[in-house]
């Protein structure tokens, strides 16, 4: 059984990768609020990090991982991502729930399960929040003809294809909200205090602007 030092390494790993993936600057401040945990906290963490050469924090206070630090965290967020997949595929549990499940799961895994994992469902697949391994940047997913709900025009129609899991809550209030990956929405309105206003299926809804940019949308048209 792993130690709670040995899962918050794990941890802090994964959130750099994660970070950096998605095309920020890493700071410790990031992994406060990441991690929901003190700058204090933070701070003994990229110690041990760096003490163990898995992380280097520059004059400039960006944290980047090490290759060692790299091969390390992409291994945690393979296993997540199999987890997720396995949850969902074998065992049929909703897109929502799954992500804190996998948190948890994620450092339990075996060597022998984890390849068995990976001989089933193979790495390529997405999750079903629509992600792949690793998060990509907005301006990936953008090139792709993506775009996040905070930014969809007025009066369009679009499709869900992914939403950003780091936060159960947010998974749950979106799912409460009607909206989950390949759901349908039309965007009535850019509201000025950065709220979105959406029609579904069945109902309309207003979202604030934090939960608007983790909802990534194809418009209906796009080819």
């Amino acid at each position: 059984m792993k130690d709670s030092i040995h899962v918050s390494k794990e941890n802090y790993l994964k959130a750099i990768l994660e970070a950096e993936a998605e095309g920020h600057q890493v700071i410790p401040a990031t992994l406060a609020h990441w991690l929901e945990v003190s700058a204090p906290a933070v701070t003994m963490a990229l110690k041990r990090l760096k003490r163990d050469g898995l992380v280097e924090v520059g004059e400039d206070g960006i944290v980047r991982l090490t290759p060692a630090g790299r091969e390390a965290a992409y291994r945690t967020a393979l296993r997540h991502h199999l987890i997720e997949r396995m949850l969902s595929e074998v065992f049929g549990m909703e897109w929502y729930q799954i992500h804190e499940e996998a948190e948890r799961l994620e450092h339990a895994v075996s060597p022998v399960f984890e390849a068995r994992l990976r001989e089933k469902l193979g790495e390529a697949g997405a999750c079903p929040h629509g992600n792949s391994v690793l998060p990509e940047s907005p301006a990936q997913r953008k090139q792709r003809g993506e775009l996040p709900l905070s930014e969809a025009a007025a009066g369009s129609d679009y499709t869900v294809v992914s939403l950003q899991e780091r936060d159960p809550r947010l998974l749950l209030f979106l799912h409460n909200a009607g909206i989950g990956p390949g759901c349908t929405l039309r965007v009535l309105s850019q509201n000025y205090d950065q709220t979105v206003s959406i029609q579904l299926t069945a109902s309309t809804s207003i979202l604030g602007h934090s939960a608007a940019e983790a909802v990534w949308l194809r418009p209906n048209t796009f080819v």
